[in-house]
């Protein structure tokens, strides 16, 4: 029998992570540095290097599934292509305009988000659709022709077309972009009738340019990474992770980029949620903290929560309002500026402080000795005793600690401090950012964080797992094996999915309840056919429908999951009402019951069965001996530096109690267990820690 294998990997801000499996469910995985200047490099490593682990060929490999920061850091870094915007006349200072509103009502000194497209690059056509769709003034093409002539001399390499109300009639926008292709047949061209067919303005054209800034470079990329898999003999079609959890295909991705720009993240809460099914834990809180920054999730009855409201390139990280919006299918998340390769410096009034500056993968932290000479997060988890210098990336890379001293002291000497001192500092102001920033994110969704347990992953996540859910007053935390390629093996354990979603605005009468099901139904032909296309079969495929929902007149909406019965068949009153009554006050506190309610866009959800991972086992007792020895490491509890006993985590047995202050060792990650915790070892290698009673 031919052995098949799917392959996962994931391009992050400092390392390249990899998994392959095959269908035994034998697993090997591999973590590399990231090569910024060409991240294909990395791959082909890996790729590579896993195929000889595995004793595979490319061609025995079934399914590549990637996930990628690239889009993220080329908005926020502003390193995407030149792009041009051609819209209805009147409406080309609306990127400027945004909404008219002060993030920060008490700020004097407000920083808005620079716009992507320069004045000079926007460009107004005579046409004009009203909001029903209908044509008040029709598309001047001779308008086209001209902002043709004009594109054709100022360089730009992507152009994005939104006109008013196009949600509603696409004509003028799809006749203009097939203008611009048979003029300009090297142009990227976006649409915002294609890449976000919903109302309000500002954020369809934002993120209509969004996604032509960065197309041309994702086109370049997806596939020079296809072409590098099939040079390595891979024969089948590459996915990549969406925003929302679902992959999609290479050619979706070139031309719909956007949908990408939470990928990696993505891919994490997704793994977060089959360990936790795995585990049998449903109410839990994803803790991905890797090279570059930190993400938080939380997981409700088994499943996290869809937004189609997202700010990228915020001008202030937790003010909403000081990024560029983007309507995309995205799973809700909090992003913290601290990963291990966060810088910590010292403020003019002498505060230290940790980020959001980052090392990233070139030159990395001073202890790489690659060059680095700034200290950081993992400068002072080495320096701290909690990362084993000879065992990095399971001994592949040599941590150098006198570098991390190095870098680490001119900040010591401007806080009259230690080294260690500083380095301590460093970790409590790295936990406290994340811990923090855990407590609104939670709060705000109406949970309380006694009752959660935090799955902590990513190469820094178990390092730093510890004080967060003891601060926190969790149940406790979770440290899955292999925690540094957790996201990468979250990939393979994707559904194929499709968000799809259509404007539709009514007030929702009993006698509305059948049109809205009518309206359904071209989603549904289309979520079918594109899970078709992904090798779905019919009766493995689920549609989801929801509904954003406000009451009438009001300025912003929920959205609302219907259950899976035709509205037509519900009662008004008794039915649907009451989902979006109690949904609504679970988020605000209070809804207005006597007021009547309307439907602003139908959205459905198309997915096809989860793959079944088989997650390696730990070994059995009575083997080699885990322990492997012990070192200094500082434990807060005991505010001093503590023998710690050390373990290989692939040598631990199920069932093995590991009592804290302990240290435990795997290739791709470490885990800090503190003083009155104890780990328990489950039979997939997890660690399943639990604070003892003060």
């Amino acid at each position: 029998m031919t052995v098949s294998y799917r392959f996962g990997f994931d391009i992050g801000g400092t390392f390249t992570d990899f998994v392959m499996i095959d269908q035994t469910g034998r697993m090997e995985t591999y973590k590399t540095l990231t090569t910024p200047s060409d991240p294909s490099r990395a791959v082909n490593e890996g790729f590579n290097v896993l195929l000889d682990r595995m004793g595979a060929t490319g061609a025995n490999v079934e399914t590549a599934i990637h996930a990628t920061t690239l889009i993220t850091n080329a908005l926020i870094e502003r390193k995407g292509s030149r792009t041009a915007l051609i819209t209805t006349f009147g409406h080309s200072d609306v990127l400027e305009m945004a909404k008219e509103m002060r993030y920060d009502i008490y700020d004097l000194l407000l920083v808005l988000p620079e716009p992507l497209v320069p004045r000079a690059l926007r460009h107004e056509v005579e046409e004009r659709l009203n909001g029903r769709g209908e044509v008040v003034i029709p598309l001047s093409e001779s308008d086209v022709q001209q902002i043709i002539a004009k594109l054709k001399t100022q360089d730009v390499k992507a152009a994005a077309v939104c006109f008013l109300h196009s949600y509603q009639n696409a004509t003028h926008e799809k006749r203009t972009g097939e203008m611009l292709k048979e003029a300009l047949p090297e142009l990227r061209v976006s649409l915002s009738s294609e890449v976000a067919p919903e109302i309000r303005e500002y954020d369809r054209m934002s993120t209509a340019v969004a996604n032509a800034y960065v197309q041309p470079m994702t086109a370049v990329y997806v596939e020079r990474l296809e072409q590098d898999l099939r040079d390595s003999g891979f024969k089948r079609r590459m996915y990549l992770m969406l925003s929302s959890g679902g992959i999609t295909t290479g050619e979706t991705a070139a031309k719909f980029p956007i949908r990408l720009l939470e990928s990696g993240p993505a891919a994490g809460v997704l793994a977060t949620v089959y360990y936790g099914e795995q585990i049998g834990t449903k109410e839990l809180v994803a803790f991905d903290m890797g090279g570059t920054t930190a993400k938080m999730c939380l997981i409700r009855n088994g499943k996290p929560t869809l937004t189609n409201n997202f700010e990228i390139a915020r001008v202030h990280r937790f003010k909403r309002g000081s990024g560029l919006p983007v309507r995309i299918p995205t799973i809700e998340l909090i992003e913290i500026g601290a990963g291990g390769g966060s810088i910590a410096w010292v403020d003019d009034i002498g505060l230290l402080k940790v980020g959001p500056q980052s090392s990233g993968a070139d030159p990395g932290p001073a202890c790489y000795g690659q060059g680095g000479t700034q200290p950081t997060v993992t400068d002072a988890d080495l320096i701290l005793g909690y990362l084993n210098p000879d065992y990095f990336l399971g001994g592949r890379m040599k941590l150098i600690v006198e570098a991390a001293r190095r870098a680490m002291q001119p900040l010591a000497d401007r806080l009259g401090r230690t080294v260690e001192e500083a380095a301590y500092g460093i970790y409590q102001i790295v936990n406290e950012n994340m811990i923090s920033a855990t407590r609104v994110h939670v709060a705000e969704r109406a949970a309380d964080t006694r009752r959660l347990t935090l799955l902590a992953f990513g190469g820094a996540g178990p390092v730093h797992a510890d004080p967060i859910a003891r601060t926190l007053k969790m149940k406790g935390y979770i440290c899955p094996g292999n925690a540094g390629i957790t996201s990468a093996l979250g990939l393979l354990t994707a559904p194929a999915a499709f968000d799809i979603s259509k404007t539709y605005i009514a007030r929702i009468t009993q006698e509305k309840l059948a049109e809205i099901d009518h309206a359904f139904i071209a989603l549904e032909e289309e979520g079918r056919a594109r899970l078709s296309e992904a090798g779905v079969f019919a009766a493995d495929m689920v549609l989801e429908r929801s509904i954003d929902v406000r009451h009438r007149g009001q300025g912003h909406e929920i959205v609302v999951r219907l259950p899976d019965v035709l509205l037509a068949n519900m009662d008004l009153t008794t039915d649907l009402r009451p989902l979006f009554f109690e949904q609504y006050e679970a988020i605000y506190g209070h809804a207005h019951f006597h007021l009547e309610l309307e439907v602003m866009t139908i959205r459905l959800r198309a997915t096809g069965p989860r793959p079944v991972v088989d997650l390696p086992r730990a070994v059995a007792a009575g083997g080699a001996s885990a322990l492997k020895g012990e070192r200094p490491a500082y434990v807060p509890e005991q505010g001093s530096f503590v023998l710690a006993p050390v373990y290989d985590r692939d040598l631990l047995s199920a069932g093995t109690e590991v009592k804290g202050p302990a240290i435990v060792e795997e290739r791709n990650s470490t885990a800090f267990v503190g003083a009155g915790a104890v780990a328990q070892v489950d039979e997939y290698l997890n660690l399943i820690v639990s604070f003892q009673p003060e």
